[in-house]
């Protein structure tokens, strides 16, 4: 699994030269440091302008300067690099989790429930938080799964625990709850 994950970090990185190399390519002919009606500008603006194009639609929808679309680009394929090797790193530590829990017995496999079910709710509980701060909330087709995650945890804390001074600080006492319920879970469960 080692060499599936560097597997990964080279074509991610691979992917992020690519993409500053198109943005390059977009700078020199759109600042005409290239002549765009020269053989290589051509060559340069074929290469570079399909994948440079959507970027420029959602830059210039968004009310931004499409001049810079080859920067979003280079960003965009950063950050999703980001997140797909963090997601792969995540894959690989799961499955030599499960593996090593099953092989080491039910009070194991148990265990490793527990510390899954407690990660995936405090993830939720985090995307919950974030999206609030973006101004998503509750009713957005893609932040209902961590509501219903999180609710049976954060309504009751916040019933007895209302916002001060524009902050709400059940979800954080949710995480504390989550915490200490998943501690002693895993004491009971091992111990």
């Amino acid at each position: 699994m080692p060499e599936l994950q560097l597997a990964l970090r080279y074509v991610v990185f691979a992917a992020f030269a690519a993409s500053a190399l198109v943005a390059l390519a977009s700078w020199l002919v759109r600042t005409r440091r290239i002549s765009p009606f020269g053989a290589l500008g051509r060559t340069l603006r074929s290469a570079s302008d399909p994948l440079i194009r959507p970027v420029e639609t959602r830059l210039v929808r968004a009310g931004g300067n499409p001049a810079h679309a080859g920067w979003w680009l280079v960003v965009a394929v950063a950050a999703a690099g980001v997140l797909l090797v963090t997601l792969g790193n995540w894959l690989v530590e799961t499955a030599y989790g499960v593996a090593g829990a099953f092989s080491a017995g039910p009070r194991a496999a148990i265990a490793l429930a527990v510390v899954v079910a407690y990660k995936i709710i405090v993830v939720a509980l985090v995307v919950r938080v974030l999206a609030s701060w973006l101004g998503f909330f509750r009713y957005s087709r893609w932040l209902r799964p961590a509501y219903a995650l999180t609710d049976w945890v954060v309504e009751p804390i916040r019933r007895v625990l209302p916002p001060t001074g524009g902050l709400d600080w059940s979800p954080l006492a949710a995480w504390l709850a989550l915490w200490v319920l998943e501690r002693l879970l895993l004491t009971i469960v091992v111990g």
